[in-house]
C-alpha cells in the first residue's frame, strides 16, 4: 500500500547523544599560578610564561560568560563552558561534576552536556563560608532525529530555489532519504530520473578539522541516506525570469514542481521540489563586475571569485573586469573564466551588459616593463578587461589571462632593472595566456588595476635592510583586532581591549626600534575589516600586523587544543609567519599549534607581507588573566617584535 510516512521539515526537532566527559586541569595545578599552568597536552603540563594568576576573594556569585543563555549552541555529548564566581577560594560544581576554579575566581569546564534540547546546568559554588546556586538553560540547534522506517528529508533537497542552468549541462542533484529507500525524481509528463545512494563519506565539522588535534575525530562516516543523481536542464516550476537583470514580465508562468518520491517496502512517501528552473539563454550573457553597484564608496574596488558557491575566495578581480554568465544558483553567479575554468560570485557584484554582447575574446599585445623608484611597473595592453590571477612561488610571479590569445610581439624590460630577471609569456591553452615573472629576490608585494583597456602589474621592491637596525625607517600597519565582535573571557575581558593593549605595547617597542608605526585603531571605536586593509595600503606599509586572541567553537576540548598560532593567506608572507610564530612561542611558553593559512581579510593583501596573531586564548583563564596585565601584554607584543626584528 501506498501511505505517506515521514516528511522532516522545520518543525522536526531531536537529539541523540552519549556523555563521554573529555579531560580537564587538576585542581592543584589550577592553584599553583606560577610558571606551570592547567594546560594539558596527552596527559603532561606545558610549562608556560605567563604571568601568576592573582588571588581574588571577594563576595561568592556566579557568572557565566558562555554559553549565552538564549542563543542556541550546536555541540556534541560535551562541551566548554565558562565563567567567574568571584573568589579564587570556591570550589565549583556543574551538574555535579568537579569543575576548578582559577585563584581569580574565573573558570571552565569540558563536561558532559545533557541530551535535551533545552540543556540544563545547575551550577554550584561553595566556599568555607559562603555558597552560591544558579540554574543555566542553554538551548541546542535544532537538529532532524531520524525516524525508524521511512522518512525522507525536504529540507535536504538541492539544489532549491531560482536555478538558471545551460541546457546542454547535467544539473546535479541530491536529498535524504531512509537508508536502503528507493529514490526518484518523478517530473511533469511522466519522465521519471532514479538517483542512487552516495558513495562518499560525510562531512567533517568545520570546528573539528580547523582546531582538534585529535585525528580520530576527522573521520567521516559513509553517506548512506544521501541519494545523488543529475537532471538535464528544461523549464520547471515558475518561470524565474532572466538570469541577471530586470524580471521579463512576458515570461511563460510553469507550475508544475517535479515531485521526489521515496519507496520503502511497502511505503511510499513523496514531497514537492521546491526549484523554479530556467535554461540559460542561448545568446551569451556578460557582465562587468562592480562591488559598489549601491555607490556608497566604502567598497575595495575588488570582487572575490570562488571556486563553488559560499566557498573559500580564490580569485580577485579589479572593478570594471567583465566575464561571461556560466549558471546562476540563487544569489550566486557562475563565471565561465575560460573553457577549464570557472568562478563563483555574489549576483550583487555584477551589472550586466546588453544580452548578445560578443563573448569575450581578448588579445594580449606586446607589453613593457617601466622602473620606479619602490616598484616595477609592468603594463599589458589588452582589447577587454578579462578576468585574470596571480600566483605566486618564493620568486616569481605568474598572470593567467582568461579568454585571451597571445599576440606578444615584443616585451621591453626598459633598462637593466635587478628586480625583474626574466619575463615570459605563454599560451597553455586556446583561451588562456600566462605571463611569468622570475625575480632576483623573494617577492616582497604586488598589485594590479585597470587603465582604460591596459592591465598594471606592480611588482614591489623589498626594502633596503640595515644590518644593525633592521626596523629603522620600516612603515608598520599595526592593527587591533575588532571591535566589532571578537572573544570574550571567563571574567568578562573583552578581545577588543586585549588586542589594543598587546598592540599599543607592540608599537612602543617598533617605535624605539626606529619603525614608523600606523594603527588602525587606537580607541575602543568599532572599525570595519576592509577600512583597515585600504589603510595599510594606502601608506605603502611594508608590513601588516593584525593583533588577535583565540577561541574555540563548541565541542572542542580546550584544554587539549588551545595555544599560540600565526596565519597568512599569501607565500610571501611565510617567512614572516614563521619567525613570529617562534618567538611568540618562546615568549609565552605556550603549545605551539603552529602555522596555518587562512581564508581572513586582514592577511589577503598582497602589496605587503600581512600576518594574523592568535597568540593565546581568551576563554583560558590563566591566559586572560595574562592579557588584562601588563607584564602579560609585554611578552605578547614582545614575542611579535622579536619575529618583526
Amino acid at each position: 500500500m501506498n501511505i505517506t510516512r515521514y516528511i522532516l521539515g522545520i518543525g522536526a526537532l531531536g537529539w541523540v547523544a552519549a556523555c563521554n566527559p573529555g579531560p580537564g586541569p587538576s585542581p592543584v595545578a589550577s592553584r599553583i599560578g606560577g610558571p606551570i599552568t592547567p594546560n594539558m597536552d596527552s596527559g603532561r603540563m606545558v610549562s608556560s610564561r605567563l604571568p601568576p594568576v592573582p588571588q581574588v576573594q571577594g563576595p561568592l556569585r556566579i557568572r557565566v560568560a558562555y554559553p549565552p543563555q538564549g542563543d542556541p549552541i550546536e555541540t556534541g555529548d560535551s562541551s566548554f563552558i565558562f565563567g567567574s564566581v568571584g573568589n579564587g577560594d570556591a570550589n565549583l560544581t556543574i551538574n555535579g561534576q568537579p569543575v576548578t576554579v582559577w585563584p581569580n575566581g574565573a573558570w571552565i569546564g569540558w563536561v558532559a552536556f545533557p541530551r535535551d534540547s533545552l540543556m540544563h546546568f545547575e551550577i554550584e559554588a561553595r566556599t568555607a563560608t559562603d555558597s552560591n546556586r544558579l540554574s543555566y538553560d542553554v538551548p541546542r540547534t535544532r537538529r532532524i532525529v531520524h525516524p525508524e522506517g521511512l522518512w525522507l528529508d525536504s529540507l535536504s533537497m538541492a539544489p532549491r530555489g531560482k536555478i538558471w542552468w545551460p541546457a546542454n549541462e547535467y544539473l546535479p542533484l541530491s536529498v535524504r532519504a531512509a537508508e536502503g529507500s528507493t529514490v526518484r525524481i518523478l517530473l511533469p509528463g511522466g519522465l521519471v530520473i532514479p538517483l542512487v545512494t552516495d558513495p562518499n563519506y560525510g562531512d567533517v565539522a568545520w570546528g573539528i578539522r580547523a582546531f582538534d588535534r585529535d585525528s580520530g575525530k576527522v573521520v567521516g562516516a559513509l553517506r548512506a541516506d544521501r541519494y545523488i543523481g543529475v537532471l538535464k536542464p528544461f523549464p520547471l516550476g515558475r518561470d524565474p525570469g532572466p538570469v541577471i537583470g530586470p524580471s521579463d514580465t512576458a515570461s511563460a508562468i510553469i507550475d508544475s514542481f517535479p515531485i521526489i518520491e521515496a519507496i520503502l517496502g511497502a511505503d511510499t512517501v513523496r514531497a514537492a521540489w521546491p526549484i523554479r528552473l530556467r535554461p540559460l539563454d542561448s545568446l551569451p550573457q556578460l557582465i562587468q563586475l562592480d562591488d559598489d553597484t549601491a555607490r556608497t564608496g566604502t567598497s575595495v574596488g575588488m570582487t572575490v571569485g570562488r571556486a563553488l558557491p559560499g566557498g573559500t575566495y580564490h580569485w580577485f578581480f579589479p572593478t570594471g573586469t567583465r566575464a561571461t554568465v556560466s549558471g546562476r544558483m540563487n544569489g550566486d553567479l557562475r563565471l565561465r573564466l575560460s573553457s577549464r575554468s570557472e568562478s563563483w560570485i555574489g549576483i550583487g557584484d555584477a551589472q550586466p551588459l546588453p544580452l548578445g554582447t560578443p563573448p569575450l575574446r581578448a588579445t594580449v599585445g606586446s607589453s613593457s616593463l617601466t622602473p620606479m623608484a619602490d616598484w616595477v611597473s609592468f603594463r599589458i595592453p589588452l582589447s577587454q578587461r578579462i578576468p585574470f590571477q596571480i600566483t605566486e612561488t618564493e620568486q616569481s610571479l605568474e598572470l593567467r589571462l582568461y579568454s585571451a590569445q597571445g599576440d606578444v610581439n615584443w616585451i621591453r624590460y626598459g633598462g637593466a632593472d635587478p628586480l625583474v630577471r626574466r619575463i615570459a609569456w605563454a599560451q597553455p591553452a586556446s583561451d588562456e595566456v600566462t605571463v611569468s615573472f622570475a625575480l632576483a629576490a623573494p617577492v616582497w608585494g604586488y598589485r594590479t588595476r585597470w587603465q582604460q583597456n591596459d592591465l598594471i602589474l606592480e611588482i614591489r621592491r623589498p626594502p633596503v635592510i640595515e644590518a644593525k637596525r633592521p626596523l629603522l625607517g620600516r612603515r608598520i600597519v599595526v592593527d587591533p583586532g575588532h571591535p566589532p565582535l571578537g572573544a570574550t573571557g571567563p571574567t568578562g575581558y573583552r578581545e577588543a581591549e586585549a588586542n589594543l593593549a598587546v598592540s599599543l605595547e607592540l608599537r612602543r617597542l617598533l617605535e624605539a626600534a626606529g619603525a614608523q608605526v600606523i594603527m588602525t585603531r587606537t580607541t575602543d571605536a568599532p572599525v570595519d575589516l576592509y577600512p583597515r586593509v585600504k589603510l595599510a595600503d594606502s601608506v605603502n606599509a611594508d608590513l601588516l600586523i593584525s593583533i588577535h586572541n583565540n577561541a574555540l567553537p563548541d565541542g572542542v576540548n580546550p584544554f587539549t587544543n588551545n595555544g599560540t598560532s600565526v596565519f597568512y593567506n599569501h607565500p610571501q608572507s611565510i617567512p614572516l609567519a614563521m619567525a613570529v610564530e617562534r618567538a611568540l612561542v618562546r615568549q609565552l611558553g605556550l603549545r605551539d599549534l603552529g602555522v596555518g593559512r587562512g581564508d581572513l581579510a586582514l592577511v589577503r593583501p598582497t602589496w605587503m607581507p600581512a600576518i594574523l596573531c592568535e597568540g593565546l586564548f581568551m576563554m583560558m583563564p590563566d591566559q586572560e588573566s595574562a592579557l588584562r596585565q601588563p607584564a602579560g601584554q609585554l611578552l605578547y607584543a614582545r614575542g611579535v617584535f622579536e619575529g618583526i626584528q
